[in-house]
């Protein structure tokens, strides 16, 4: 039998990674794990965790405003850029030396170092050259460089978390996630922010009333959106720059931000000479146990380019790591996936939009417009939009999705419920917390429309795709 160094050798620290390497090292097997950046991956040092710490801080500067309706005296003051930053990377700090301190208590061998293949079984790792009987690739993604003429004057979300002082205008290149929540972020701290966008909506792939009224929320925030348009160039101006956009407009700006997707993180890996194959983008082929086209390789999170959500790449890594070495896969439900995405206000949505849901059958949809209590006083324009859609034959609810305050809070509760398959009698007969916005969710009794559907399919299918077809089994 060949002797390996390793029982299993994992490329990449990030959350997911490191989440595979720690429970196989707890149930016995000798794992080994690379990191050549930063332990914790794009989450915890350029993704999630400081992004939203700084959606926080910019959240703060309206409060202060706000609680003059309340009844408190004073005046907004400024913000100090570089105290946000010096604490924000303080946290950061704590927390990657919390993933190593994991990973050495669990009995992993640890490798500050770029981890490449030499073959199928051997990796070259930093100077040392190591063997693993299996090997799983959870190297990531990273952002999108654009490739029109003067990209080399834009920046992409792994600057800005770095950048020395605060912008006073921002161009935003995008209308995605990572685009809506930064330029959250340089609005609420009192940035000028264009928001350039192909759609004519922001949020593509996301429920329509949502889109519309996200578009509606950032106008009146004070950002200006550029729907339908796109980049032509982008020229130096002295220490500012002019994006020249196809509506035949020019903007002039201090920063020029591109926030146009994110690719899989495979270069320089050496997929080839261990005969890994990937797709168009790079991004590594998997089936639905995780194994790519050499059946003792593996890969898990964004550089499969799935379903890129932090926790599902945690919940890949540790069902992996108990299906090789455990006494089984740990049994997650990808078939419904809350998430969030953290602009202001916030959108949260789990299941199906109206549009999916309608493709297999009628559904009922139920929507509720209000102004939140708390703007009642302050007198902000400031919208909440919930929705729930119902498949029309068995009542289940298939989808939900809000636009409002505490709306990714609200949605982590309902995600229970609908991958429960809980039915809209169920959330009727469920009494709701006054006065809150999320009762709102149990008190829809009047449906909007009903929208007609090509035919009814079975139940299952209708709450969404399985896990196996999904490519997100085990």
């Amino acid at each position: 039998m060949t002797q390996y160094d390793f029982d299993l050798f994992v490329i990449g620290g990030g959350s997911g990674g490191v989440r595979c390497a720690r429970i196989a090292a707890s149930h016995g097997a000798r794992v080994g794990v690379a990191e050549e950046r930063f332990w914790g991956g794009t989450c915890v040092n350029v993704g999630c965790v400081p992004k939203k710490l700084m959606v926080m801080a910019a959240e703060y500067g309206s409060s202060a405003a706000d609680a003059r309706g309340f009844g408190w005296n004073g005046e907004q003051g400024t913000h100090d850029w570089a105290r946000l930053i010096a604490n924000k990377d303080a946290e950061i700090n704590r927390l990657n030396s919390i993933y190593v301190k994991l990973l050495n208590g669990a009995g992993a061998q640890v490798f500050e170092a770029r981890a490449s293949f030499i073959d199928a079984h051997t990796l070259q790792v930093g100077d040392q050259v190591v063997t693993a009987e299996r090997i799983v690739i959870a190297s990531g993604g990273r952002p999108q460089m654009p490739r029109f003429p003067g990209a080399e004057h834009c920046i992409v979300s792994d600057a800005a978390f770095y950048l020395p002082e605060r912008p006073q205008r921002v161009t935003m290149l995008g209308g995605g996630y990572i685009a809506l929540e930064f330029a959250t972020i340089f609005n609420g701290l009192g940035s000028h922010v264009d928001v350039v966008m192909r759609q004519p909506l922001p949020l593509r792939g996301f429920d329509e009333d949502i889109r519309t009224a996200t578009a509606e929320a950032l106008t009146s925030s004070g950002m200006v959106l550029h729907p339908g348009v796109t980049p032509l160039r982008v020229e130096a101006n002295g220490a500012a720059s002019r994006v020249f956009l196809s509506d035949g407009s020019v903007l002039d700006t201090d920063l020029v931000f591109a926030a146009i997707g994110r690719v899989a993180n495979t270069e320089g890996l050496g997929l080839a000479a261990a005969g890994v194959a990937t797709g168009k983008s790079g991004a590594v082929m998997v089936d639905s146990q995780h194994r790519t086209s050499v059946g003792h390789i593996y890969a898990i999170g964004d550089v499969t380019d799935r379903l890129n959500l932090t926790p599902v790449a945690i919940a890949e890594g540790h069902s992996l790591a108990d299906r090789l070495f455990g006494p089984g896969p740990r049994h997650w439900d990808l078939h419904r996936v809350a998430t969030a995405v953290f602009c202001s206000p916030p959108v949260a949505t789990v299941g199906l939009t109206e549009a999916e849901a309608a493709e297999r059958g009628t559904v009922d949809v139920y929507i509720s417009r209000f102004t939140p209590m708390r703007h009642t006083l302050t007198g902000r324009a400031r919208k909440t939009l919930m929705k729930l859609i119902v498949d029309q034959a068995s009542q289940i609810v298939v989808g939900a999705h809000m636009l409002g305050e505490d709306a990714a809070e609200i949605m982590q509760g309902l995600s229970i419920a609908i991958n429960c398959g809980a039915t809209k009698q169920d959330f009727d007969r469920t009494v709701g917390i006054h006065p809150t916005a999320a009762e709102e969710f149990v008190t829809l009794r009047t449906r909007t429309r009903v929208t007609e559907g090509p035919k009814q399919q079975d139940v299952a299918e209708m709450a969404g795709m399985g896990a196996a077809e999904a490519g997100l089994g085990g």
